[in-house]
């Protein structure tokens, strides 16, 4: 005899809707990042590696045209390697360690376009190697102009995204997610503990490269908004301290200590590797 499985409770299909989105969004961000390295691959390929084994352009030279690229190619390739796996979370967080490499790009791309040119005006195998390499069928008539911003097209494109996923998510129109110069960092449930006793409250926080927010789910049963979030506060980073708290479980998980100005945020987890990836994500974002 087979026994009923128990009804699924609201709350339970209301994580189960949010768990379909983030996948959405997980299987756009797989299949532009797939496009993305296969183009980020013939700069890689055809021009950086070639070049370093021929020794056509000196190595200084070399670093200033294309900087960090293998780097960030690198970065690219275990991003999607996790969104394959469906894991959006860990994906982002990865890669979210690597931006500095993306700030380096971002301040060297003039200067690395203006030595290209310099490079094609003076150097003459450089100039034949380059035609050459362009006219190749996988190039389909893009010059290596074209493709050497390509990272921070995508890096926005990216981003975007994720902020426009966390707007959907929040109830009504108050809380600005979509700022420019706003970067996604995490997202996640975290316990956050009363300052007068009392019962923990289960939370959902976004972090992002200015503030972080917190956020509580809408009745599950509410007409309009059963699967969206109602924000209960936005903390600004600017003036935030971050303090692992030791002492207060037992081997498991970790308190986490969030001061500001005028509000000190108690927040806790079971999982002891969640505390200290919230707490890295955190004191990377004040910084």
């Amino acid at each position: 005899m087979t026994v009923p499985a128990p009804p699924a409770t609201p709350h339970l299909m209301q994580r189960a809707r949010w768990e379909r989105k983030r996948s959405r969004t997980a299987k756009e961000l797989l299949e532009t990042e797939h496009k993305y390295l296969e183009q980020l691959d013939l700069v890689v390929t055809f021009f950086v590696t070639i070049l370093k084994a021929k020794g056509t352009l000196k190595p200084a030279v070399l670093e200033t045209i294309f900087g960090p690229l293998e780097s960030m190619y690198s970065a690219s390739h275990v991003l999607s390697l996790h969104l394959e796996r469906g894991n959006l979370g860990p994906g982002l967080e990865n890669f979210c360690q690597n931006l500095e490499l993306y700030g380096h790009y971002a301040e060297n791309l003039e200067q690395a376009n203006k030595t290209l040119r310099e490079q094609l005006r003076k150097n003459k195998s450089f100039r034949r190697f380059k035609k050459l390499q362009e006219t190749r069928p996988q190039f389909q008539g893009r010059k290596l102009e074209d493709l050497l911003p390509l990272p921070l097209q995508r890096l926005h494109q990216e981003n975007s995204l994720q902020l426009l996923r966390v707007q959907k998510l929040l109830k009504g129109q108050k809380t600005q997610v979509l700022t420019p110069g706003r970067w996604y960092i995490r997202e996640g449930w975290l316990l956050v503990v009363p300052s007068k006793g009392g019962e923990l409250k289960r939370r959902m926080f976004f972090l992002f490269s200015d503030i972080f927010i917190a956020t509580k789910p809408c009745h599950p049963l509410h007409p309009l908004n059963s699967n969206k979030l109602a924000c209960q506060a936005v903390y600004p980073l600017h003036q935030c301290v971050v303090d692992k708290v030791f002492g207060h479980t037992q081997s498991q998980g970790g308190l986490l200590s969030l001061s500001f100005p005028h509000k000190t945020l108690l927040l806790m987890s079971s999982d002891q590797q969640d505390v200290n990836d919230w707490y890295q994500s955190l004191t990377a974002a004040v910084r």
